[in-house]
């Protein structure tokens, strides 16, 4: 019996000693962002995760859905890197391409509807939820002009994502 409660008594003591992190705080008061480490062979999950998250957006604002179309995803995946490279986000490539020019290179005949960037190092869902936030960037994503979406990323080695979003008629 003894054995026993020594064994409780240390397990508690154990227990006690566990404590949740205590998250960081920025000066908004809001928690700064933990870096998000996308794995290998995660890629198709994220972007079907997201391709979900906005047609559900969409869904709930009375829109059609959009699919994926492989040509922006090719643009996207090009200027996420290039946002890398110049080491800002916008939306000008370090040739001075915009997004219709880069939605042309790759061959797509649509129209560009538009294109949200960000860095950050928060998941794509997060980024999601700052872009509806924002009015310019949750126009994008709600446009009723939208039936096709590219949507790509860029993770530098201190976990820094550069995501790229891109919608098309």
């Amino acid at each position: 019996m003894v054995r026993i409660f020594g064994f409780l008594l240390v397990a508690l003591m154990g227990l006690s000693a566990c404590e949740a992190p205590t998250p960081q705080l920025g000066t908004d008061g809001k928690p700064l962002p933990t870096v998000y480490r996308i794995r290998a062979g995660d890629e198709a999950k994220i972007q079907f995760r997201m391709l979900d998250s906005v047609n559900s957006l969409r869904q709930a604002a009375g829109l059609a859905p959009v699919a994926y179309d492989s040509l922006l995803n090719a643009a996207a995946a090009t200027h996420a890197r290039d946002m890398s490279i110049q080491n800002r986000p916008w939306h000008f490539g370090s040739d001075g391409s915009s997004p219709i020019d880069r939605v042309r290179r790759v061959g797509y005949t649509g129209d560009l509807v538009g294109e949200n960037i960000s860095e950050t190092y928060e998941t794509e869902l997060e980024t999601l939820a700052a872009w509806m936030d924002q009015a310019d960037t949750r126009r994008v994503i709600l446009s009723g002009d939208a039936r096709k979406m590219g949507f790509a990323w860029t993770q530098e080695a201190n976990g820094k994502l550069w995501w790229a979003l891109v919608m098309g008629s």
